[in-house]
């Protein structure tokens, strides 16, 4: 998964290497940097810390879920997005032991999240499920919870069919697709009515100024209604 002709892949790949075999805390920039054969001075030039690492590492896993994904436009949203998380669970399965000690030591960070929030929203979009706007954000916090605890039992699922790893994450589906549904409706139904109520001042506003003009009074009213930003509503 790592390009290991580029000093980025060949730290990655240590970095993976030493997590697997201690705790994360214990690894240093320096031990990856001697475990690469890079120095310290091209390691700073790639990662200026281990969380930086680590995101790198979630964005080669998301370049390979997305390269090998092949989308099924027969498939429903749901089988989708199953097949999805699965291909980012196989791509992440040669560093499980590694991952186990970087989830057991790694410390929150607003950083981290933000690089974990994007792959999620690249997994929806690998799904074929829209992730912009107000629906792509609330899906993509939505998934990043789900994905959260179904990695937690993929960490500890050592069967080769990972059977329990598939029974969580379609039970946290199912119950996602329901929860979806009714912020969905819930979203179209705020447009509707910011549409609704945005179109009716300018309607009015217009008719203001016709009134006014066919008087050959000014253009505006003495006591005008100004269109409301589409954003305050």
């Amino acid at each position: 998964m790592f390009d290991t002709t580029t000093d980025k892949g060949k730290l990655l790949d240590a970095a993976m290497a030493l997590a697997a075999e201690r705790p994360w805390d214990d690894v240093s920039l320096v031990d990856i940097a001697e475990r690469a054969g890079i120095s310290l001075d091209a390691l700073r030039k790639s990662f200026g810390s281990k969380t930086q690492i680590i995101s790198a590492y979630m964005r080669a896993v998301d370049d390979k879920v997305l390269k090998e994904r092949e989308r099924d436009d027969e498939q429903t949203p749901r089988d989708a997005l199953f097949e999805t998380v699965m291909a980012r669970l196989d791509a992440m399965q040669p560093h499980k032991d590694a991952l186990r000690s970087i989830n057991d030591d790694v410390s929150p960070d607003s950083t981290l999240f933000r690089s974990y929030l994007n792959s999620q929203r690249w997994m929806l979009l690998a799904a074929g499920i829209d992730g912009d706007g107000a629906r792509g954000v609330i899906r993509s916090v939505g998934l990043a919870q789900l994905f959260g605890s179904v990695f937690q039992t993929w960490l500890e699922d050592d069967d080769p069919g990972l059977a329990k790893t598939m029974a969580m994450l379609d039970r946290r589906l199912r119950r996602a697709e329901s929860t979806m549904s009714t912020i969905d409706q819930a979203i179209g139904g705020a447009e509707r009515l910011k549409k609704t109520v945005f179109g009716g001042l300018r309607q009015t506003a217009s008719r203001v100024r016709d009134r006014a003009a066919n008087r050959g009074g000014p253009a505006t009213d003495p006591d005008p209604i100004d269109p409301v930003p589409a954003g305050d509503i």
